[in-house]
């Protein structure tokens, strides 16, 4: 059975910074592709950030420079660094996982709240 498990959501004010944890389990996690979407009320969910297998890196152009994503095979855990958050950063951010030859195969996490006060 597949479980992603999100942490480290919170409130913060605006130019802080949060750093969110994603613990997989049931996948063969350093082959599996990592990323982070988010979603706010009324829009759809969006790519934030992802990182392949390999360390190869992507973000939103919304959020380079500003937030960072990485992976521990280690520890089967994933993390997204934000910083200089802004209120429009607010949304509910969610992980997931998939591998590159199975990409319509999708597993997600419940989420965690991210909220950015001006």
């Amino acid at each position: 059975q597949v479980q992603l498990v999100e942490s480290g959501g919170g409130l913060v004010q605006a130019g802080g910074s949060l750093r969110l944890s994603c613990a997989a389990s049931g996948i063969t996690f350093s082959s599996a592709i990592m990323a982070w979407y988010r979603q706010a009320p009324g829009l759809q969910r969006e790519l934030v950030a992802r990182i392949g297998s390999g360390g190869t890196t992507e973000y939103a152009d919304s959020v380079k420079g500003r937030f960072t994503i990485s992976r521990d095979n280690a520890r089967n855990t994933a993390y997204l660094q934000m910083t200089g958050l802004k209120p429009d950063d607010t949304a509910n951010y969610y992980c997931e996982s998939h591998y590159a030859w199975s990409s319509n195969v999708r597993f997600w996490g419940q989420g965690t709240q991210v909220t950015v006060s001006s």
